[in-house]
């Protein structure tokens, strides 16, 4: 999975850089279960509309992409296991020269989206959001009346459940009526605080990729809710950013994943930092269990001693899958990391492959 993610992040950013002189680039998205026999007479209806562009050099253009977007489509024969996209059109920058490309695409997960779109760039959104990180987030927004429990998947972000706390507004008393309704209050927020805890335990509790909680809402309330709202120590554990927001529902779900970006980009850098910070006092501590170098890590996967599996991100996409490649058949555990962190600058400056041993090594 970890190299399906690399390959698809470097044909993402190669389709990225492409730009086409006119509306002329076309990209198909087919997605898992529909068929390629239909997409294919769409793209046959197409190329009729197509014929009817005044340009001569886009017209001639569009037509080609679509008839090489049609034949590759044929190819392909049946719709793969998570769909497939399609993109083809001329590239070239320089005007009368042609530089007619296709690209197909088996995505990692299921496509959900059907698409065909001409246009002056390739539109790749839907693929950009399967390169988002499959870690998942709780989110909680808590005020004095209600509550909204959410959770971020990727840059997908779905409310599960709004509950009401039933405490009723304000009411101008004085004497034994102000502090009996100051009981009353704190009475149903404390009743409020264990329904919302317990909710979280049911959304959360046994869901394996959650990563961390995020807890939104007007001082003091959310405070007082981590303090007194009886969540579990597990999930109290994963609390990992608490911001002041003053809407609930999918507003405030937004805004408190939108206060919260520097934390959520702090984790991946971190996740990349424990391998590293692990090769690092490795080969310090017991350089027999650690291997670094194109010879000495290619040496090592063959004769199936390597555990973990180091790939710099600036090393070729030929080098990574080769590596990448040789650890599938040993089932080692792939990591890539960037130059994002000192540690990150320090393993490329040592060739940005490396492992961590099963075992000592002399």
């Amino acid at each position: 999975m970890a190299m399906e993610k690399y390959e698809l992040e470097e044909t993402v950013k190669e389709l990225e850089g492409y730009r086409g002189r006119h509306t002329e680039l076309i990209s198909v998205y087919v997605p898992a279960g529909f068929s390629l026999i239909n997409v294919g007479k769409q793209i046959e209806d197409e190329k009729g509309t197509a014929s009817n562009i005044k340009s001569t050099s886009t017209r001639k253009n569009v037509i080609n992409a679509l008839e090489k977007a049609g034949r590759q489509l044929k190819l392909i024969g049946r719709t793969p296991e998570n769909g497939v996209a399609v993109f083809s059109g001329n590239i070239s920058d320089v005007e009368g020269k042609e530089d007619l490309r296709v690209w197909t695409i088996e995505p990692p997960k299921p496509l959900k989206v059907r698409m065909y779109r001409c246009d002056q760039t390739f539109i790749l959104d839907p693929l950009k959001e399967m390169l988002e990180t499959d870690e998942v987030y709780g989110l909680l927004l808590i005020e004095r009346k209600e509550a909204s429990i959410g959770i971020l998947e990727g840059k997908s972000i779905r409310i599960l459940q709004d509950m009401t706390s039933g405490i009723p507004s304000k009411v101008r008393a004085g004497g034994q009526s102000a502090a009996r309704f100051g009981r009353i209050s704190e009475g149903l927020a404390k009743e409020f605080f264990r329904r919302v805890a317990e909710a979280m335990k049911k959304h959360f509790f046994e869901n394996k990729k959650l990563k961390g909680i995020l807890v939104g809402g007007p001082i003091p309330t959310k405070d007082e809710f981590l303090e007194q709202g009886q969540l579990v120590t597990a999930l109290k554990d994963k609390v990992i950013a608490v911001r002041d927001i003053g809407d609930t529902g999918m507003p405030g779900l937004k805004n408190l994943v939108e206060a919260s970006q520097d934390v959520l980009a702090e984790q991946e850098v971190t996740k990349q930092k424990k391998i590293l910070d692990e090769f690092f006092t490795m080969l310090a501590k017991i350089p027999e269990k650690v291997a670094y170098g194109e010879a000495e890590v290619e040496q090592r996967l063959i004769e199936g001693s390597v555990g973990k599996l180091i790939l710099s991100r600036t090393l070729s996409k030929e080098k990574s899958k080769y590596f990448h490649d040789l650890a599938n058949k040993t089932s080692v555990e792939v990591h890539f990391v960037t130059q994002e962190t000192t540690e990150g600058v320090q393993f490329d400056n040592i060739g940005g492959i490396g492992g961590i041993l099963r075992f000592a090594v002399a």
